[in-house]
């Protein structure tokens, strides 16, 4: 663990599964998350060999074994509708995509707790799984905090010979609520001017242009300083080509210049900005540059050595920061050791009855356990708790509740064929 002052949730990566670190963030944390995560391309990206990621490599393609059973129990009773609608899209397009929208379902679930209420949310993709996406956002965040499908156009070597070449990615931009940050000066470039039109610099160094009015012949100047606000096609900034010297090696990097404008649009200085699937630490250097303290989560050891040599190479500044590969704890929330009055409240709540086979049980044959096992990140707070018969408890040990659920299926329906044939 690389560590230089105080843990204090900000300008720290976590080398981790960023699901257990987003769990352990207190909630209101951040004010801006930026994520580039993997699109399901069915691809296997490497970085180049000899440059500074070299090594490095992930598959973007999708099983069941991808998902983290621990947290679809909170998916399945929290978000019902949501949990049918992958269901469905897994029946349309494939138990792939079904288990690559759970697993950034859980990941987003997180993200739209730890934003602030005036935070924002970035989450960049492209054609493969972008309108599955968009109907997951607007399941977490609600279809009423979408604020744009921003398109970024961008040129890179490669004709299509059988279809149009595909040059662009898809960045959806949601708030939490309809109070959230945004500087128009981030969002805006320099006016564009047509050719005829000079510009010049007045007495205070403002730069204007002259005009004459139709009506009267009279020649007036006109400011444009704070320049115009974008649309949602971005075409000003291309992709990283090969000799770029920002460039690490990662095939799907993005440009600063990208990052810059996402950070100074939604966030002020000394705002905490987030990325869930940093790789390359292209947003935590953006941040920094700009005022912005961060959070990256990678799951790759090698994303640190990146990091140091990115932010060493910008004056030095890689000396403020952690990286660990510890899973932060939660401390907006109180925690509560196993009691007698823990116990006792689940029981009122429970209405008597084990959390998982719904068979009714006197107090003292229930039992304290955690829904999210300690040993994935699951804390001593009381929503964490649960009773379970000894039976049930025995049987899911440090397991998922989706794993005790399911053999409980099994054995009623084993039960029932008994019953069916006589046995």
């Amino acid at each position: 663990m690389y560590m230089t002052r105080k843990h204090k949730f900000q300008n720290t990566l976590y080398t981790h599964d960023n699901l257990c670190v987003l769990s352990g963030l207190n909630s209101g944390l951040v004010d801006l998350i930026y994520l580039d995560p993997p699109f399901n391309t069915k691809r296997t990206y490497s970085a180049s060999v000899g440059s500074r990621a070299a090594g490095t490599s992930f598959k973007d393609m999708w099983t069941w074994q991808d998902v983290n059973e621990h947290y679809l129990d909170t998916l399945a009773v929290k978000f019902p509708e949501l949990t049918k609608y992958i269901a469905t899209v897994g029946g349309i397009h494939g138990k792939a995509m079904m288990a690559y929208l759970t697993y950034m379902a859980q990941r987003i679930i997180e993200m739209h707790r730890i934003l602030k209420d005036t935070g924002s949310l970035y989450l960049h993709c492209d054609p493969t799984a972008s309108h599955y996406l968009k109907s997951l956002l607007d399941g977490i965040f609600g279809k009423n905090n979408f604020r744009n499908e921003i398109v970024w156009c961008y040129q890179t070597a490669g004709k299509g010979k059988s279809s149009f070449a595909k040059k662009h990615d898809i960045i959806f931009l949601y708030s939490k609520t309809r109070e959230y940050i945004f500087n128009t000066e981030g969002a805006s470039i320099p006016r564009r001017t047509k050719n005829h039109l000079r510009t010049n610099i007045d007495e205070n160094e403002r730069i204007y242009q002259e005009k004459t009015d139709r009506a009267t012949g009279k020649v007036y100047r006109w400011y444009n300083d704070k320049g115009q606000i974008l649309e949602d096609y971005w075409t000003d900034i291309n992709a990283l080509n090969r000799s770029e010297k920002e460039r690490v090696g990662y095939p799907t990097q993005k440009p600063l210049a990208l990052l810059h404008r996402i950070i100074k649009t939604s966030s002020k200085e000394g705002n905490i900005v987030m990325d869930p699937f940093c790789g390359c630490a292209t947003t935590c250097v953006a941040a920094q540059q700009l005022g912005r303290k961060w959070i990256g989560i990678d799951i790759e050891n090698q994303a640190v050595g990146i990091l140091v040599e990115r932010l060493s190479d910008d004056a030095g500044l890689f000396k403020d920061f952690i990286a660990t590969e510890q899973i932060p704890k939660r401390t907006d929330i109180k925690e509560v050791l196993p009691s007698e009055s823990v116990k006792q409240r689940l029981y009122k709540e429970q209405n008597g009855k084990c959390n998982a086979c719904g068979h009714d049980f006197e107090i003292w044959n229930l039992e304290l356990d955690h829904i999210i096992p300690s040993t994935k990140g699951g804390g001593d707070y009381y929503e964490n708790y649960q009773l379970l018969c000894a039976s049930c408890n025995r049987i899911k040990g440090d397991r998922p509740m989706e794993y005790l659920r399911l053999k409980i299926e099994t054995r009623e329906k084993m039960m029932k064929t008994k019953i069916i044939f006589g046995e």
